[in-house]
Formats: C-alpha cells, sequence, structure tokens
C-alpha cells in the first residue's frame, strides 16, 4: 500500500470516528432534554389547565427534542455512507494489492518475450561445423532455462495453428483461402504470443483463413 492510499486511509478512519463521536454526543443531548423534560414536567393536577407561558415552555421542548433526533438520524446516515466509502477503499485496495500480486512479473516478461523471439530465430540456423553446434547447443539451453523460469510463474504461450482465431488472443495481419482448413481457422503463425496467467502480454500474429 503506498503512502498516499495510507493517508486516504487514515484520514477516512479519522472522519468516520468524528461522525460516530458526532451521532454520540447528539444523542446524548436528546436524552438530556427529555430528562430535564420529565423533570419540568407539571404534575397532572384535577382540573388543572396549561398557562401560555407552560405551552410555550412545552412547545419548545418538544421542538428542541425533534430537532436533537433529526441531528442523530442525520449523523447517523452520515457515519453509515462513511462507513460504506471506506469499505468500498478497503477492498479496492486489497484488489489492487492482489492484482500486483499477481502481475507482478508482467514489466519483465514483456521484455523477455522480445528476448525469446532472437533466440527462437537463432536456433534455427543451421549448423556448417562443430563449432557452429556447440554454440547453438548452448542458446538453446539458455532458451530453456528462460522459459522454464517464465513458466514458473504463469507465462505460457498462446495457442494459434489450427485454433479458431481469437482477437483478444490473435492478431491477424494475413488471410487466405486454404481448402485444408475451416473458415476463420489460425494457418499459419509469424510471431509467438503470450498469457500471464489470464492476461495477454502480446497477443500471437498470424494468418487467418477466410
Amino acid at each position: 500500500m503506498t503512502e498516499n492510499k495510507k493517508e486516504e486511509q487514515t484520514l477516512e478512519n479519522e472522519t468516520i470516528e468524528e461522525s460516530a463521536a458526532e451521532a454520540v454526543f447528539a444523542a446524548e443531548a436528546v436524552f438530556a432534554a427529555e430528562a430535564v423534560f420529565a423533570e419540568e414536567e407539571i404534575p397532572a393536577e384535577e382540573n388543572h389547565e396549561e398557562t401560555p407561558v407552560e405551552k410555550d415552555e412545552l412547545q419548545l421542548a418538544h421542538e428542541k427534542i425533534a430537532e436533537l433526533e433529526a441531528k442523530i438520524e442525520e449523523m447517523d446516515n452520515r457515519y453509515l455512507r462513511l462507513q460504506a466509502d471506506f469499505d468500498n477503499s478497503r477492498r479496492r485496495a486489497k484488489l489492487d494489492m492482489e492484482a500486483a500480486q499477481k502481475y507482478r512479473v508482467q514489466s519483465i516478461a514483456s521484455d523477455l518475450v522480445e528476448a525469446l523471439d532472437n533466440f527462437e530465430r537463432a536456433t534455427k540456423i543451421e549448423a556448417e561445423n562443430e563449432q557452429t553446434k556447440s554454440l547453438l547447443q548452448g542458446m538453446e539451453m539458455v532458451y530453456k532455462a528462460i522459459t522454464d523460469a517464465l513458466t514458473k510463474e504463469g507465462i505460457e504461450p498462446i495457442s494459434s495453428v489450427g485454433e479458431e482465431f481469437d482477437p483478444r488472443l490473435h492478431q491477424a495481419v494475413m488471410q487466405v483461402q486454404d481448402e485444408n482448413f475451416g473458415s476463420n481457422i489460425v494457418v499459419e503463425e509469424f510471431q509467438k504470443g503470450y498469457l500471464l496467467k489470464d492476461r495477454v502480454i502480446r497477443p500471437a500474429m498470424v494468418k487467418v483463413n477466410e
């Protein structure tokens, strides 16, 4: 988690705590007002009629209680909204961390697949003497070591020839009419494509049958 995200999360926590404190304060104020109102309530007497002053005081007390209750409801709603925002923020941070972990090698893998192209081209050279054969064997060993390391990290080549063309995985650079293949089937691969788990690092460059 970056420093900015930590600061944002800390600020959200403080805001939620402040809203909760305000709601508690408002609730306490309501309870206090109700207690005062109960203490000042005039005992019921037979044939007792409230004076205009008493009516005004009762009206003010009821209005104050209603105001404080509305304040509690407002603070409660605000607290719930902030709590929901905080939960969403925490969920997004968790997903970002999981994605960063899952695709942590994508940057270096994108560079390595370019190197693999060069190794593949080099290993296809015809060896004319023992020295060249020895050099090619060494290159093949390096090539295999790189591909094995990439495989362990979840990087695999994309299947192409004989597969149905998939625009998410393949980049069509040519179209042909070949009776040996069905419609929309890849007939040739010009450049390998690679997947990092479920993410395309590079689509395969292919020739597709019409």
